[in-house]
């Protein structure tokens, strides 16, 4: 009997197996999501002619904020449907909203200065001048001032975001890319030029610290993790620095892709992102595990380098757009990018 058993289990076995080899044979498999389950679930065509710079979500309005070169384009964060423009903003390149004062704003590198729009509205309501090419931009709800950080200037501009009057200036001796804001009146900002992290403090507009983040280089993106007083900057090199912002603390280095611009941070999941527009990824990284490691790589599109998360739902948006040929290096153009084809600009949105 166990003998005979035994026979009916190895033919039983054998048609099964045969019958899952039918299906799959006469149906394609799904593709399988990595560890971290991050997805491009929508193409959201946009449109339009030019560049773009930063992506900015306000979870609260629902709203998706991204810069077109001359204007603003504004999404509901919801049905992707296009709600609004705010035209006039010559050079644009980041988005800040100031929910508690009924602001925003907006950095023009281009005419160096700052857009005040109503958030509701998108109506404009004046512009406020800064040094040269404002880039990017954080509203420090603590102080109830706005900074931008200026390419050409190498500094920031701190602005009382109530009444759009310049309160001065911090001397950064580099060129300064993203920032963030702890909540409780200190800035970070990453210095591309001299590969560190700046400290500010918001009220006395003074750097607290200079710290290094080598053997990181040429640092962009940043984010924060709050609970556990973390920044996440992302470098040349296929690395992401993570420093303890109490002390400067290097604690470790992550992998990402290649020609990382944006970085984020998902406290509900632990998770830091990064896009990268060399490679056309999106590294993801889980900062709860020892050694911070890489736990899925999503490919993205081609030059899909700038990026937000919108922290209400953990939805990631990416922007690009497709390419022609790149035209040839000159004397005032060494490193000349390829052209954009017109209206082919789009939105990604990834989620887990």
């Amino acid at each position: 009997m166990r003998k005979r058993s035994k026979l009916l289990t190895i033919f039983g076995s054998l048609a099964v197996a045969i019958l899952f080899s039918a299906v799959a044979f006469s149906r394609p498999a799904a593709p399988v999501p990595g560890a971290s389950g991050y997805h491009v679930i929508k193409t959201i065509p946009v449109g339009g002619e030019g560049g773009w710079d930063y992506v900015y979500v306000d979870s609260d309005a629902r709203r998706v904020y991204v810069s077109r070169g001359t204007h603003v384009v504004v999404l509901d964060a919801d049905t992707y449907a296009v709600v609004g423009d705010i035209p006039g903003t010559q050079g644009v390149h980041g988005i800040a909203v100031a929910s508690d004062l009924g602001r925003g704003f907006t950095s023009n590198g281009r005419s160096n200065d700052v857009t005040i729009f109503d958030p509701k509205t998108l109506k404009s309501l004046g512009t406020v001048k800064t040094d040269a090419n404002p880039d990017a931009i954080l509203y420090d709800s603590f102080s109830k001032r706005l900074f931008t950080f200026n390419g050409r200037g190498k500094n920031a501009t701190a602005i009382n975001a109530t009444d759009g009057t310049v309160l001065g200036a911090i001397d950064l001796h580099g060129k300064p890319e993203f920032a963030v804001a702890d909540g409780k009146g200190s800035i970070f900002v990453n210095n591309e030029d001299s590969s560190t992290l700046h400290h500010l403090d918001a009220q006395s507009l003074k750097e607290l610290h200079n710290w290094p983040l080598a053997p990181c280089k040429s640092p962009s993106g940043l984010a924060m993790d709050l609970a556990n007083r973390r920044l996440f900057s992302v470098c040349d090199g296929g690395k992401m620095a993570i420093v303890d912002y109490t002390s400067g603390k290097l604690l470790g280095l992550a992998s990402i892709g290649d020609s990382p611009d944006a970085a984020s941070f998902d406290a509900k999941h632990g998770l830091a992102f990064s896009s990268n527009g060399g490679d056309a990824t999106l590294s993801v990284i889980d900062t709860t595990k020892p050694g911070f490691p890489t736990v899925q790589t999503v490919k993205t599109a081609t030059r899909a380098r700038t990026m937000a998360l919108d922290l209400s739902t953990g939805r990631v948006y990416l922007v690009t757009a497709q390419f022609g040929a790149t035209p040839p290096a000159t004397a005032a153009t060494p490193h000349p990018r390829p052209s954009i084809v017109p209206d082919t600009f789009e939105v990604l949105v990834l989620e887990k």
